[in-house]
């Protein structure tokens, strides 16, 4: 049991690292020539970023941002009480309160990478070649969260 609760520690670790990792680097999109990538915040061409976003709806780009950046939060938390409740409840008890923030931070991952994939992950100002390292992180963290999720949700205290 104390192998579990490691990996499953462990794997929520670096959930929340991806995460971190897909929200703040600009590689969600590249370009052909990999000379141009963009991302949640800047557009970056040979090295250089500015803030002069490729999108043309900016309220959409500004819920993508929001719910990456909730989902973050959502899934710290749900950390600190998984910890919390490792250490203070009684046994036979399940991590009803960390699974239901982790399933939460799923949510948010799914609606932010939903909405940036049905309005920006092909309509760019430059062709696309490939969807960027940031784009497919997001979507490893959606499987993830889920899986943690419901595993929190099942596992008891023993």
């Amino acid at each position: 049991m104390l192998v579990l609760l490691a990996g499953i520690f462990v794997v929520h670790i670096a959930t929340v690292i991806m995460l971190f990792v897909s929200t703040i680097a600009n590689v969600w999109v590249v370009a052909k020539n990999g000379t141009h990538s963009a991302g949640l915040w800047n557009i970056c061409t040979n090295g250089k970023c500015n803030e002069a976003l490729p999108y043309a709806e900016e309220d959409a780009l500004k819920s993508v941002q929001a719910f990456m950046i909730l989902a973050i939060i959502f899934s710290v938390i749900s950390l600190i009480v998984f910890i919390f409740q490792l250490f203070t409840m009684e046994k036979g008890n399940r991590f009803f309160l960390s699974g239901a923030m982790m399933l939460v931070c799923w949510l948010c991952i799914l609606i932010g990478v939903s909405i940036y994939t049905d309005k920006y992950a092909n309509n760019v100002k430059f062709p696309i070649d490939h969807h960027g390292y940031c784009f497919i992180l997001a979507w490893i963290c959606f499987c993830f969260s889920f899986i943690i999720g419901i595993l929190y949700l099942v596992l008891r205290k023993k």
